[in-house]
């Protein structure tokens, strides 16, 4: 009984004081612990968390946060505050792609709604298609979730073959659309492609007849592709394209079990295969002009009277389908949701953060923030930042403030206290957040408000306020908090851009900002360059977009960009030691005065300049060259970046092209490393990445360089009897050197095509050669170990043949075929939009597969002569030694041949599944080097007995000798012949 009383007492005193809660995985019950209120401030393990109450989202979420100096909440809370959370709820990442909402546009379009299934419902295409060796079609789709039976989304029949090619696709009831692509009867898989939600979403299907290779894009990723389908054999002419039934014959032949339900609207079709450049291009509602077929007209198509009258829609471009991370305290599970979907959110601090902004009413700076909200008669500057903000703020209303706080700050004698500078950058945030992520932005005065940003941000980066910066750089993160508020701020500016006005110049002290739109068929020879305007005379210098930069460009169907150009030269980030006018704060601790001597003895010895080029599809990655002027600087302080002035300047990706006396030019661009050659697929990594990844390949190169040049001197100057073993060793060391010689370079190349050509040339070539001359010693190890001949013959006429004829015919072909596609945009080696990266990997695939079946067969001789040996030795050897022998013997020439066959270069095959890869194809290519030195070299008897024949020699006083060839050892049975 006491047992039982106990559990019951328990179970009341938990019900009375809302202290008992469920097992994970129950439901809740109403009276566990209250829900957390609007406004309340929770205390974490790693800091804290308020609750604001609102149901906004993700990127809303995300920049009321900011504003309040805080984050979304990086992880799941801990278990005291999980259980009183709302289901579920926002939560953070770290990575960029999130950032900044894509800016999207609206278009009312004409839509087919097919509703139901019925043989009565299509829209054929009046005109007959040409002969289509290579296709992409796109369409803007709303799949029936309740139709999980396949249908055609479209179909092209000619007059041979109803099914030359189709796009398919059936619903999973709540999971996902799977879609599959026919060409000329065979089917490829139904993989997922989007989820089965009735939203819009925007699909893609591209084709090529050369490999038959095949893609599909959903929303603006990559969801399946392969090759080998309907390889060799173009669409036939004649071609009759029906959309929304399956054709059994040619333009008809319709069934209700085929037909497609549900909405369809923006349908293109291209003769050729777009890049994923120029799919982001036609996601956005901007469809490449190149190539194009057919554009969504329903005055080119015969639509069937069950389907008129079409339907406006209003579609989003890009159709909203991003997806943020949530986590989910009922089930303690992380999760990701539609982005604009409004959810719950915790904004969370650092402890120390946030007992920085309680204090901060009691900060100077009190009596500016009072004038400025007394002028406006509103709050324009909060006294305390952590307080909800009234109201949402219009244009007008931040015009007219930005002119209040404009006016007080040029009159304000005494330097700005940290209170007011906090209450100023908090207003300039909430100000450049306006029209943020809207897929139309306001018509008002945003000229007019960019110079009031501007106007405000020279201000409170006076020289004097660099104290009042240091006293709350713990919370704002410094000055350069400024820069990515205006950089928020310049695309907007771009929707006041017109023909006969350009571009938008504002100017100020110590900030610029302007935007211009660049015309890009109006470049010249060498490309696009205009001048930075800057705050000294002669101005911080001149931006240059290559020429190949621009044939790119106009190939993804682009005629113009806007060049949004934003830069800050000020004291506050460039300040000697010592200098006048700055007083913070007196120091508590030895950790403070440490930080605070750094801020003051930062110098940087240039404006901070920022550029980004834009279409009207969104942000556009492009190379340039920045050409920067000069500052005279004391050289009394070295420049380097401080950790406390709010954050850092992005340099990866970017080099130093050529130095002046007067000026720098620095080219920012793509790299070219190892984990790129063989790399059959466009794969898009971060700046970090890209810039790890060179950084690893220039070292690894450089190792891999020195060991190969050292063998291959080595052999010249040992003089190493002549033998086949020998002139193949060299031969592959030198081509190999050579190449990863020229794979250093190649980064100094990038910014002239005619040198970037010459070098992927160079580079194609001898790649290709020393994975010829990889073969080479495959073959001659095989023909000494596996297939050991009596009389040798001259093979090396076949072997020069092999590892130098095969590779000049295959780079002059190549070059020949493809003279304009040849190298890829962005870094020297071989393009992978097209088929002239398969020029290399072809070739080294055939290699690595007959080198690796030479390897298991010199494995498998080598374990049986092993064991034949081990018997003649010992004729009872117990189970274990047998064991140890097998493995030695097993795993000694997979060690030693596998570098030396090229066989670590397999794993160059899988860097596009992850960075991992990557690296790991970085890291072995560059130990190749090294262990060919110490096979053939190090470790090689004629190298060492030469050595020490020339040591002799020397010792001796007399000429050496010419060498002769050795004589061959005496015949052994084949199977006991060694390896070497």
């Amino acid at each position: 009984m006491a047992p039982r009383f106990c559990r019951l007492l328990y179970l009341l005193i938990g019900s009375l004081c809302g202290t008992f809660s469920n097992s994970p995985g129950e439901s809740r019950s109403p009276w566990v612990a209250a829900p957390v209120a609007p406004g309340e401030v929770v205390e974490t393990a790693d800091g804290v968390c308020t609750f604001p109450g609102q149901r906004l989202s993700w990127w809303q979420a995300q920049e009321s946060c900011e504003q309040r100096f805080g984050h979304l909440a990086l992880g799941p809370p801990d278990g005291i505050l999980a259980p009183r959370l709302p289901n579920p709820i926002w939560v953070g990442q770290r990575e960029a792609p999130l950032r900044r909402p894509p800016q999207r546009r609206s278009r009312n379009t004409a839509a087919l709604l097919f509703g139901e299934r019925s043989a009565e419902r299509a829209a054929r295409l009046r005109t007959p298609l040409p002969e289509l060796g290579a296709l992409t079609a796109c369409a803007h789709v709303q799949w029936d979730a309740a139709s999980p039976d396949p249908a055609a989304l479209f179909s092209l029949a000619v007059p041979a073959q109803a099914n030359a090619l189709q796009l398919r696709a059936f619903a999973e009831p709540g999971g996902t659309v799977r879609a599959a692509l026919v060409v000329r009867g065979h089917h490829a898989p139904f993989l997922a492609a989007f989820r089965a939600d009735g939203r819009w979403h925007h699909v893609c299907a591209t084709w090529e007849q050369r490999g038959g290779r095949w893609a599909l894009f959903a929303d603006g990723r990559r969801r399946a592709g392969a090759r080998g389908l309907g390889a060799g054999h173009p669409v036939p002419p004649g071609g009759i394209l029906v959309l929304g039934q399956d054709q059994d014959s040619l333009g008809g032949g319709f069934s209700a079990r085929d037909a497609f339900s549900g909405n369809l609207t923006d349908f293109h079709l291209w003769a050729r295969a777009l890049s994923p450049a120029q799919l982001h291009r036609a996601r956005a509602c901007a469809p490449p002009p190149g190539g194009l077929l057919f554009r969504w007209d329903l005055g080119a198509l015969d639509v069937t009277p069950s389907l008129l009258p079409p339907v406006r829609v209003r579609l989003l471009c890009p159709v909203p389908s991003e997806e943020c991370p949530t986590w989910d305290p009922g089930h303690r599970t992380e999760g990701s949701s539609l982005c604009l979907q409004p959810r719950p959110f915790l904004c969370c601090y650092r402890t120390e953060t946030y007992r920085q902004l309680q204090d901060s009413q009691s900060w100077p700076g009190q009596d500016v923030i009072s004038r400025v909200n007394a002028l406006a008669n509103a709050i324009v500057l909060l006294p305390d930042p952590l307080s909800e903000v009234g109201g949402d703020l219009s244009l007008a209303e931040a015009s007219s403030f930005l002119s209040i706080l404009e006016g007080v700050l040029a009159e304000e004698a005494a330097p700005l206290g940290p209170a007011a500078l906090l209450a100023v950058v908090h207003f300039l945030k909430r100000v450049t957040a306006l029209g943020a992520g809207e897929p139309d932005p306001w018509i008002g005065p945003w000229e007019q408000l960019g110079r009031g940003v501007m106007s405000v941000a020279s201000l409170v980066l006076e020289e004097q306020l660099a104290g009042a910066w240091l006293s709350v750089s713990e919370v704002v993160g410094g000055p350069m908090a400024l820069v990515v508020s205006v950089q928020r701020l310049a695309p907007l500016l771009s929707t006041v851009l017109t023909s006969e006005r350009p571009q938008v110049h504002i100017q100020h002290r110590h900030a610029g900002l302007e935007v211009r739109s660049l015309r890009l068929r109006e470049a010249s020879s060498e490309g696009l360059m205009f001048t930075m305007p800057g705050g000294r005379p002669r101005g911080p210098g001149h931006i240059h977009i290559p020429a190949g930069e621009v044939r790119r460009l106009l190939e993804q169907g682009l005629s113009g960009v806007t060049v949004v150009h934003s830069w800050f030269s000020s004291g506050v980030f460039q300040h000697p030691l010592g200098a006048p006018g700055l007083e913070p704060q007196t120091p508590d601790s030895s950790e403070e005065a440490s930080r605070m001597q750094r801020f003051l003895s930062t110098q940087v010895g240039s404006a901070i300049i920022s550029s980004e080029v834009w279409d009207e599809a969104g942000e556009v990655n492009t190379a340039v060259t920045f050409h920067l002027q000069h500052q005279a600087q004391s050289p009394l302080f070295p420049p380097h970046p401080s950790p406390d002035s709010g954050g850092s300047w992005a340099t990866a990706g970017c080099s130093v092209a050529a130095l002046y006396q007067g000026s720098t030019a620095c080219f920012c661009n793509h790299s070219t490393n190892f984990a790129i050659l063989l790399q059959v697929y466009d794969v898009q990594r971060g700046p970090e990445e890209e810039s790890l990844l060179r950084t690893l390949s220039f070292v690894g190169c450089g190792v891999s360089f020195c060991a190969l040049a050292t063998t291959f001197l080595l052999f010249l100057a040992v003089r190493v009897p002549k033998s086949e073993r020998a002139t193949v060793h060299k031969n592959l060391t030198f081509s190999l050197a050579s190449a990863e010689g020229f794979l250093m370079a190649s980064e100094c190349a990038k910014a002239n095509k005619v040198a970037c050509v010459a070098i992927t040339a160079a580079m194609h070539l001898l790649f290709l050669v020393a994975f010829s001359w990889m073969l080479v010693e495959g073959l001659l190890l095989w023909s000494k170990v596996v297939a050991v001949s009596m009389r040798p013959g001259p093979r090396m006429p076949l072997y020069y043949a092999t590892g130098w004829g095969v590779p000049v015919a295959i780079v002059a072909i190549t070059l020949a075929m493809s003279p304009h596609d040849y190298v890829a945009p962005g870094h020297c080696w071989l393009n992978v939009h097209t088929d002239t990266i398969w020029a290399f990997v072809g070739p080294v695939l055939f290699v690595l597969t007959a080198n690796t079946c030479i390897l298991v067969r010199v494995v498998m001789v080598t374990v049986s002569s092993t064991r034949r040996r081990a018997r003649m030795l010992s004729p009872q050897p117990c189970l274990q030694q047998q064991i140890r022998i097998q493995i030695w013997a097993t795993v000694k020439p997979v060690l030693v041949l596998l570098p030396v066959l090229g066989l670590t270069w397999l794993v160059g095959m899988l860097v596009h599944l992850g960075p991992a890869w990557a690296y790991a194809a970085v890291g072995l290519n560059s130990f190749q080097g090294p262990y060919i030195f110490l096979v053939y070299a190090a470790y090689n008897e004629e190298v060492r007995s030469a050595l020490q024949r020339m040591t002799e020699k020397k010792a001796a006083g007399g000429p050496t000798p010419p060498e002769c060839p050795q004589p061959s050892p005496p015949l052994q049975n084949p199977r006991h012949r060694q390896w070497s």
